[in-house]
């Protein structure tokens, strides 16, 4: 029989929020006595891991698969890092995480494929919705362009000024652009304000950012950001900005059937005991040639290491001996965005029977942008909003019932009455999860990346490093995570051999 229908709210709970808290501290709860030491499992590997993300597990796959033993630690009581589905009801997830997929991002489709998992196209048909300077607007969502001269003017000097400044920055090394440092010092906001003259192009452009980010453009430097959209390809494609913002031909264009975190659940069951939930790493100690990796649950010996997590979360980590201050810098230099996906159930997706894609970008908020996230056999109708930046900010400071009105408000205002009344309704404020801290990505301010960027990547004596924000193409996606999963996995090769 069917389950009922039922509201629920992704909460971290009490005892998440102090074990974050704790992560917060560099060696907070650690064994303090040798007989606590003792009460710990240990465990001799060839290889730790440190986290149970796409990087984290695309790593463990290599190794494993080249006759290495390893020991994934997560800290979590799941894998997937940052992408997680939501189960709706019987038989059916909505993601809250990470869950698009798209050209060139050939590493994360390869790894579906390889553990059996499709994709089916982001609905696209219809109209999308553009609310700007006061006017409600409908244009075709392919190809995805309003013929308003501010959206115009916003998507149009993007590409064609972003993209060939892009061209001069490499993947592999952004801090080598020949304007790195010119670049570095300002703002994506101070370029926006330089390049867009009208005021709905420029708030149409702090959307897009809030939206990619989890940030403001004043927030993030646009050597970071030239950075970003030149990622946005492969080795045979440049980046491309559009291919960041666009759905059809875009990040946005295709989804995994059953979800995007079936992924990483089908490789860590391929890996087994090597995988360990609910096992924060606090230290991490080098000494006479071997590594030795605390974690609350137990301790592992190893030859090398690779940590892939979050930035944020590497300086809860207490090293010995320390890292260098350079790497420090880059870390705390690397805040994580503010991002909120909330999402309203309904008994289908009524908005396409009026014509609508379910794709909405306006500046009324928070839910400044919207998608159709239904499931692929049509219902029951999912539509969520995107709450990012400042946005987000404000929004977790309203009580539960509140930012269900201010939201519903705006599903209202784009699609109609019938917005009102879903049957379910659920959210999830990354920020508040203790293991991951923010969402999507961490961005690099001002005078960052050029004069710490090449921390990003080297390693630290037996110490590795991976996650999306450390990947050359498609950082800050899951096929970046991927790449530099498989990235670490062949330093690691190639220091065993030594």
């Amino acid at each position: 029989m069917e389950e009922t229908w039922r509201d629920a709210r992704l909460n971290t709970t009490r005892r998440g929020l102090l074990a974050g808290a704790a992560a917060g501290g560099a060696g907070a709860l650690l064994p303090s006595t040798a007989a606590a030491k003792r009460r710990k499992r240990h465990r001799k590997v060839d290889v730790a891991i440190v986290g149970a993300g796409f990087a984290g597990l695309t790593a463990a796959r290599r190794l494993a698969a080249a006759g290495k033993e390893v020991c994934v630690l997560e800290a979590r009581d799941r894998v997937g890092g940052r992408v997680l589905n939501h189960r709706v009801r019987k038989g059916v997830i909505a993601e809250v995480g990470g869950q698009y997929v798209g050209p060139t991002q050939d590493r994360v489709l390869k790894l579906a494929k390889s553990v059996g998992v499709g994709t089916f196209k982001t609905y696209n048909d219809g109209d999308n919705v553009l609310l700007l300077n006061g006017v409600k607007s409908r244009y075709p969502a392919t190809p995805g362009l309003s013929p308003d001269p501010d959206f115009q003017e916003a998507i149009l000097t993007s590409i064609t000024k972003l993209n060939p400044m892009s061209e001069e920055v490499p993947v592999e090394a952004p801090w080598k652009a020949p304007k790195a440092e010119e670049w570095d010092k300002i703002t994506l906001g101070q370029w926006r304000d330089q390049n867009i003259k009208s005021a709905g192009g420029r708030r149409l452009f702090d959307i897009a950012a809030e939206a990619l980010w989890g940030a403001e453009s004043d927030e993030l430097s646009l050597l970071y950001a030239l950075w970003y959209t030149a990622s946005a390809g492969n080795e045979k494609n440049k980046g491309d900005f559009t291919r960041l913002i666009s759905t059809p031909g875009g990040a946005q264009e295709s989804r995994f059937v059953g979800g995007s975190q079936r992924i990483p659940i089908l490789v860590a069951k391929k890996l087994g005991s090597q995988v360990v939930l609910h096992s924060p790493v606090r230290r991490i100690e080098q000494h006479h040639g071997k590594v030795v990796v605390t974690s609350d649950r137990m301790i592992v010996e190893a030859r090398e290491v690779i940590v892939a997590v979050p930035p944020k979360l590497v300086l809860g980590i207490h090293f010995e001996p320390g890292l260098p201050r350079a790497k420090r810098k880059l870390l705390k230099g690397t805040p994580p965005g503010s991002l909120i996906k909330w999402e309203a159930v309904y008994e289908k997706p009524f908005w396409r029977d009026d014509g609508y894609s379910g794709q909405a970008v306006s500046e009324q908020g928070p839910a400044n942008t919207t998608f159709d996230n239904t499931p692929p056999g049509g219902s029951p109708g999912i539509l969520f909003g995107f709450i990012g930046g400042k946005q987000a900010r404000s929004f977790r400071m309203l009580n539960r019932s509140a930012r269900r009105g201010v939201v519903l408000d705006n599903f209202v205002t784009y699609y109609g009455d019938e917005a009102l009344n879903p049957k379910a309704s659920f959210e999830l404020d990354w920020t508040q999860e203790a293991w991951t801290r923010g969402c999507p990505v961490g961005h690099t301010r001002r005078n960052v990346l050029h004069r710490y960027g090449p921390l990003l990547r080297k390693r630290f004596k037996h110490v590795h490093w991976a996650g999306t924000e450390t990947a050359d193409y498609w950082n800050g996606y899951m096929d970046g995570a991927v790449r530099s999963g498989e990235r670490a996995a062949k330093e690691v090769l190639g220091a065993l051999r030594r």
